[in-house]
Parts: structure tokens; sequence; C-alpha cells
């Protein structure tokens, strides 16, 4: 009788450590976990352990018991089918395989990517806006002692505004006890262009977080929820509504038992009541935009470069190999996001035979065979440029200015404050130009391409008419801090601009007064080339 109590506790008590095992790991039960097979492997020797204790083996006894040969055996089989498996996925013996997980086309870099204004460009990289993001915090009084911001600062969509978005989460463990009721009361949203940083606060709290404990931790309720689904790394997002969710990709392994993974589910689950959608991925919400982590979407572009011929020649002969550069950015196109960067030789030189763009919702994947400079050597182009203020500069942002590939590039002081802006020609790396604005940058970079020969101005075939009558209206307006006149004259509808700069005798002129003027149509208002015979001096745009 206490033989088979003793028995009982044993069997209690093996069950209850692979139970705390399992809910602290959280193994996925699915044969293409590596985790799961490693959780069987530490399940085996925690029973033999309990073996010899229950049977007072000693080293002597080992060799001569049938019960422990068998689990050893059991474990040589795990063991030898996890290493088989995992090297009849692996890349050595399906390099074709891996080399058609991505389909890749050609793009057109002028259609594709259109030019931004000024707002819409992302200047601020993750660290920067998480700099942005705790001084946010810090001024915050009422939560500050109690919440934390977590480091996620994931970058999407927000209704056509590229932004990054990040929850709080609970300063400690007391703290969370303290708050866990309420749920965590706001998440923080960065505009990446205007450097607008707000603590957005929800009517009701997140109660599944990355800092939640037990049941509620994020991890845990998506395990419990789905204990077969062998998730990729997760990101927080809005939707168009500000709701929070956790966007929760599914790994689809399609070669093999661990090879090839790419995403084949997205869960969505609500952050606030935890409440989960499952979908194929492609049925997803056209709001989620990162089904695909930017490090899978490399992963799979250097399998497709490197292995055109093979996995040995992609170490040996290197015979057309290609990889990624060391570093990526995001690009806001059409509402996704797409991962950015460029594409070189495997020999490691200094320049790029083109770069790639990837859908991080869809996975399409566009290829742009634009020769230049590698995004290392525009960072130093850009930083030799501030070398007296020891400046650094963020990876680029490839921007299409007037049909030119350009990196746009910020650069920062040792605080991680971004104080000047640099524009980089990725196919003429020497032109450089810098700003404290983007603005004050464009237009230098401007003047550089015209001065290089790499823009040049479009002549002005507009007609030069002249008109004689009388001013019915005269207003003032400022354009680029200079002083501006808009008239209007009898029997006309249309308005007159008269520059100051030009014409500093147009504020002696008073409603009444007949004027003679040569001007060329435009858009909004007509430009004013003579003003009773004195003539504006000619620029290029007026050629």
């Amino acid at each position: 009788m206490k033989k088979n109590k003793l028995k009982i506790l044993g069997v209690l008590a093996l069950i209850i450590v692979a139970g705390i095992y399992y809910y602290v790991s959280l193994p996925a039960i699915n044969l293409h976990s590596s985790d799961l097979w490693m959780f069987l492997i530490v399940l085996v020797v925690i029973v033999g352990a309990f073996y010899i204790n229950r049977k007072h083996l000693t080293r002597y006894d080992l060799k001569d018991s049938k019960g422990l040969k068998a689990l050893m055996s059991l474990l040589g089989v795990i063991v030898v089918v996890y290493l088989v498996g995992t090297l009849l996925s692996s890349p050595i013996v399906n390099a074709k395989k891996y080399q058609k997980l991505l389909t890749v086309e050609e793009g057109e870099f002028t259609k594709d990517i259109e030019e931004l204004s000024f707002d819409q460009i992302p200047i601020l990289d993750k660290d920067s806006a998480t700099i942005l993001g705790n001084r946010k915090m810090g001024s915050m009084v009422d939560m500050v002692s109690q919440f934390e911001v977590d480091d996620l600062y994931s970058q999407i969509n927000y209704q056509d505004k590229p932004v990054r978005v990040s929850p709080l989460k609970y300063a400690s463990t007391i703290k969370w006890l303290t708050n866990m009721r309420e749920g965590i009361p706001a998440y923080i949203r960065i505009d990446m262009a205007t450097q607008t940083t707000e603590l957005v606060k929800l009517k009701e709290g997140m109660k599944y977080t990355t800092s939640d404990h037990f049941n509620r931790n994020i991890y845990r309720h998506l395990r419990f929820s789905y204990p077969t689904y062998i998730f990729d790394d997760i990101s927080f997002e809005i939707d168009d509504d500000g709701v929070p969710y956790w966007v929760c990709p599914v790994k689809k392994f399609n070669i093999g038992l661990f090879g090839g993974a790419t995403v084949g589910r997205v869960v969505l689950c609500n952050a606030v009541t935890g409440e989960t959608t499952d979908y194929k991925i492609d049925k997803v919400p056209e709001w989620i935009d990162r089904a695909y982590s930017a490090d899978l979407l490399v992963e799979l572009y250097d399998y497709y470069g490197s292995l055109k011929h093979g996995f040995f020649n992609s170490v040996l002969g290197q015979k057309d190999c290609l990889k990624t550069t060391n570093g990526y950015n995001y690009l806001a196109i059409d509402d996704d996001v797409w991962v950015y960067t460029g594409v070189t030789s495997v020999s490691g030189d200094q320049s790029n035979v083109g770069f790639v763009l990837m859908n991080q919702r869809t996975m399409e994947t566009k290829y742009y065979p634009i020769e230049g400079a590698i995004e290392d050597s525009a960072m130093s182009s850009a930083e030799g440029q501030v070398q007296n203020l020891k400046y650094t500069a963020t990876f680029p942002l490839l921007l299409n200015l007037s049909g030119e590939p350009t990196y746009f590039i910020a650069l920062k002081d040792d605080a991680g404050l971004v104080k000047k802006y640099a524009m980089v020609n990725v196919q003429k790396y020497q032109i450089v130009a810098i700003g404290d604005t983007v603005s004050q940058c464009e237009a230098s970079y401007t003047d550089l391409m015209y001065e290089n020969g790499i823009k040049v101005a479009e002549k002005d075939t507009r007609e030069v008419e002249e008109m004689t009558a009388k001013i019915t209206k005269i207003a003032q307006g400022v354009i680029d801090g200079n002083s501006h006149y808009y008239i209007m004259l009898e029997g006309s509808d249309e308005i007159f601009d008269v520059s100051v700069v030009d014409f500093i005798d147009i504020i002696k002129y008073e409603v009444g007064e007949e004027v003679t003027i040569e001007y060329k149509k435009g858009d909004e208002s007509n430009t004013v080339l003579s003003l009773d015979g004195e003539e504006k001096k000619v620029t290029e745009s007026d050629k």
C-alpha cells in the first residue's frame, strides 16, 4: 500500500514538474516546433532521474536496468529524429526550395515610389521615437510612477500617416498587483513626420500585454488559445479607430520539419478584452501592417539572392550570389508598410547593385536594379559634412526626389536627438546636402542637382501677355518671407501676383489707378513680369 502511494506521488510530482516547465516555456504542441522537441528531451531526462531515484539505482546498476535502457533508447530516438529532421530541413539539401520561397518582381522606381511632401517624410527612427516617448511619459505625473513605455514602437500607417505606437507597461511586479484590475490605461503614438507625440488614453485598460503575468500575459494567452500554433514575433498595432491589438503571425513550415518558415495565418488579439480572431494570411484586414517581420523578409531575400546555384556555390564559388546590406528601413506606400534594404554582392564591396522593397502584409517583393552607393557609404558621406559636430547618421530612408533615388538621413547628437538632415544621391553619393530642416535640406539638394547636371530647369513656354486696366482690388501676402501684392483689374476675374522684391513701386498704387502690366498665366494667379514699363529681373524659371 505504501509503495503504491509512493508511485502515485512520484507520478503526480512528475506531472507537476512537467506542467510547470510547460507553463513557463510554452512550447507549441506541434511537430514543427523545436521547442516541443526540447520539451520532450527534458521530459525524458526528468523521468529518467525520477526512475533512478525511485529504484535507488547505483552507477553499477544503470547498465542492467531495463527500464532505464528503454528511457535511454527513447531519448536517443528523439534526439536522432530531431537532428535528422534539422539536416533534411536545411538549405544544404533544399537549396532550390529555399530559393523559391520568395517571389521577386522587378519594379519601376519612379512609378512605384511617389514623391512625398515634407509632412509625409518619416524623420524619426526607433531610437529617436523612444526618447520622445519617454519624455512624454515623464510629463504624465499621474502615470509615471506606475507605468513605463514598452520598447516595441511598431511602425505602422495610421490614417495615412507613418506613426510608431507602443503600449505602456507596468513599472514592476508590485505595480502590476496594484493596477491589474484596471489594466494598462494608454499607449504612445508618435507621428514620424511631425514628431508629434501623444499619450492616447483608453476608455478601458489593456488587460493582455507583454508585462502582464500568469494567464493574462499575451504569450501565455495565445498559447492556451492556440496550443498548436507556432507564433513568429508579435507586434502591437492599432486599427483605424485607435483600438489596440496584438498582431500575431503564425509560422508555416514549407520544407521538412523545421525549414522554410513563412507565415500561413495571423491571429488578432484585442489587447483590452483578449478576444482573438484567426485569419488566413490572404484574408487579413487591410489595416494590419505587419504580418511578416522585417527580419523574416530579409532572411527570405537572402535565400533568394544567394542560393541561385545551390548551397555549396553560396559558400565556395559564390557565383551570382547577392545579399541584403546590413540594415533596413521602412517606407509607407499605398497604406502598407514596406521594408527597404539595399542589395549587394556577397564579396562585401562598397556598392549596391540595386535595392528591394518587401510588403510586410502581403510579402510582395520588388527589386530595383539601380546601382549606387551602399548605405554605409552614404552615412559616412553625411557624417563627413558635419564631422566637426560629431553627429551620428541613422540608417537611410529611400526617397524619390524629382525621379532621383535619394538617401534621406537624420543626423543625431550624442543625446540621440535629431539636429540636422542630409540627402545623398544614391548613384552619385558625392552629392550631399545638409539642412537644419527637411525643406531646407531639400532646397539645397535641388540646387546641387542643378549644379551637377542631374536636374535641368524646365523651359517656361507660357506666352507673355499685356493688359491695361484700372485696379479694382489690392491684397498683400507673404511667401517664403517675401512680400507680394495681389491685384485684380477691371474687366478681369483673374488675380495678378506682383512681387515687392521686383517691383517696390507697387506699394504706391491704390484702387482706381490705371496700370499696364505684362504677365504670364498661372494656375492660381498670374505672374507679373512688367509694371508700367518697369521689367522684372528674368530668372531661370521665367525663361
